[in-house]
């Protein structure tokens, strides 16, 4: 069942599975272009999401080829790695941040619809009421 201002997800339409997963890859590759220093801990306590889907992300990120894993072998701390954008994941995160603007562009357009609905009901609900 949708609301009013919620279109029916059409079968090419990504699921919110797959949405959910389309934001915490862009914004883990906005992170890690930022911040590539930054432990699988750190970057969860940086997106608000769980050490498992940084590494579920990560992980599917490596295997795209999006991002490399280097480990900085001389430092004393022998879990110390740095996650790096490889130049297809630069073009990638180019292209997913183009779609994820559309998509909120989208929202925000919804939304100050609804808004604006909101805001013309409680007006008229103003003129009803006896002062």
């Amino acid at each position: 069942m949708t609301s009013a201002t919620q279109a029916p997800q059409s079968a090419t339409a990504p699921s919110n599975l797959d949405q959910s997963i389309e934001d915490t890859h862009f914004r883990l590759l906005r992170l890690l272009e930022a911040r590539p220093e930054l432990s699988q801990r750190g970057l969860a306590r940086e997106l608000g999401a769980s050490l498992g889907k940084v590494n579920y992300c990560l992980n599917a990120l490596i295997d795209t080829g999006f991002i490399k894993v280097r480990n900085f072998r001389d430092n004393r701390n022998k879990l110390g790695y740095a996650y790096l954008l490889t130049p297809r994941g630069i073009e990638s995160k180019a292209a997913i941040t183009m779609h994820f603007l559309k998509r909120k562009m989208a929202e925000y357009e919804a939304l100050k619809a609804e808004i604006e609905q909101l805001q013309r009901e409680v007006g008229e609900l103003g003129k009803r009421r006896p002062d």
